[in-house]
């Protein structure tokens, strides 16, 4: 006997017989009969849950709301097994009694761990500046493309902004020195991704350059799609002990989370996070390679406000240069293969150690790749 919390478990049923429907429980089909072919007439519940199990017994459970279809769209990529007569169909969060041990099989961000685990309590790394990437232009910070970023496990991504001619561009420092496009045609290519990878949660980091109206944001998310799966905050500001887990963000399709740096305003456009009120950062576009773990922005924050926040760790290595008589900061990347190391003097595992000892929870580590 044993008390769980439940999701969604879904019955894959093969062989050959006949089922007999009962009813009478609210919210809840039983179909009985031998396992033969797969089920087709049966009532699929509604509900909403938290990890995908594969039992060998009987369950009951009570639910309230909907499962979002893209999780029954993708039944086929769950696995589970039924040894006895009965199957329940069921979703929802309740008391399941049984003999055997539930067990996640469907990976949350690539880890099956991560999916019972809060947003703020896990560890991402950061694209710095990750649509910039231009081969022999100096401003540039990446070498692959957001596809490549994302498929090698980049789950958060960070850009500079401008406005230019009534649209928001993806500019480094100013248009002039390097222009990737609107910011739509990127947000459609993350769109694509997000869609073909259900599981997983990815956090977008927008810096708005020109201090523009929030609202200016609104047509790109939604011209390119994303906002079908913009995370909507339950509260505002969120704290670390707020946010909801994985596995609740992708049931619910609210699995992309989007922060502004300035000008966000909540009230009116409450999927656009205000960073600095959610977040604080380490010293940023950083020279030294100390990569101190000390809060840089906002300014003042106190320590009993930054234990309430998720932290950035801004681990890029820039160096200065003179350009057109102006001092501008580059990607050290000279020294880039130590700096994204895991050991040794200046290296990211340094660094993560370094802030992990002075705080206790997860944060993001803002890199150049």
């Amino acid at each position: 006997m044993y008390t769980m919390r439940l999701s969604i478990w879904l019955a894959v049923l093969t062989a050959s017989p006949v089922f007999s429907q009962v009813t009478g429980i609210t919210g809840t089909t039983i179909l009985t009969g031998t396992e033969t072919d797969a089920v087709t007439d049966g009532q699929l519940p509604t509900g909403s849950g938290v990890t995908y199990l594969s039992l060998n017994s009987t369950i009951t459970t009570t639910y309230t709301s909907a499962l979002p279809s893209q999780i029954l769209n993708n039944a086929t990529n769950l696995t589970s097994s039924v040894s006895t007569t009965t199957v329940t169909y069921l979703s929802g969060n309740g008391t399941a009694t049984s003999a055997a041990t539930p067990s996640n099989t469907q990976p949350c961000n690539g880890y099956a761990e991560f999916c019972s685990r809060k947003y703020s309590n896990i560890t991402m790394v950061v694209a710095h500046n990750f649509a910039f990437v231009r081969k022999g232009n100096a401003a540039s910070n990446q070498d692959l493309t957001v596809t490549y970023q994302l498929n090698d496990g980049i789950r958060m991504l960070s850009t500079e902004s401008h406005y230019m001619d009534d649209t928001v561009y993806l500019c480094h420092t100013s248009c002039d020195e390097l222009n990737m496009g609107t910011l739509e045609a990127t947000l459609t290519t993350i769109t694509e991704w997000v869609a073909d990878h259900p599981y997983d949660v990815v956090s977008l980091l927008l810096v708005n350059s020109d201090f523009i109206d929030v609202e200016n944001y609104t047509a790109p998310i939604n011209n390119s799609g994303l906002i079908r799966y913009a995370y909507r905050p339950t509260q505002i500001p969120m704290t670390v002990d707020s946010w909801p887990t994985l596995s609740e963000m992708i049931l619910s399709e609210q699995r992309v989370v989007i922060f502004m740096d300035y000008k966000a305003n909540q009230t009116a456009v409450p999927y656009i996070l205000d960073e600095f009120s959610q977040m604080w950062e380490t010293p940023f576009s950083p020279v030294d390679v100390t990569f101190p773990c000390t809060e840089q922005r906002p300014p003042d924050i106190t320590t009993d406000q930054a234990q309430q926040r998720l932290y950035l760790a801004n681990h890029n290595l820039n160096t200065a240069i003179d350009l057109l008589g102006e001092d501008i900061l580059v990607p050290n990347t000279a020294d880039i293969n130590q700096t994204n190391s895991v050991t040794g003097n200046s290296s990211l595992g340094a660094m993560a150690q370094n802030c992990t000892g002075m705080y206790y929870w997860n944060g993001f580590a803002d890199l150049e790749l």
